[in-house]
């Protein structure tokens, strides 16, 4: 368990290091940056999940209109 309890602070001060490196030399991208970037890598992937949750989404307020009409 000293083993555990050891290793955790050597890690948390290496990853303490590594962000205080790159947060000196340019600033974190932003979470709208990110995500723009991973749909623009990922592409046709996105545009079918999005597709997907738009026709599930309007056959879901069609079918509530349906029932509550």
């Amino acid at each position: 368990m000293n083993n555990l309890s050891s290793s955790t602070p050597d890690s948390r001060q290496t990853q303490t290091q590594t962000e205080t490196n790159t947060s000196a030399t340019e600033p974190k991208p932003s979470y709208v940056k990110l995500a723009m970037r991973n749909m623009v890598r990922k592409g046709g992937q996105s545009l079918k999940h999005f597709a997907l949750t738009t026709i599930g989404l309007v056959g879901i307020l069609v079918g509530l209109a349906y029932l509550t009409r």
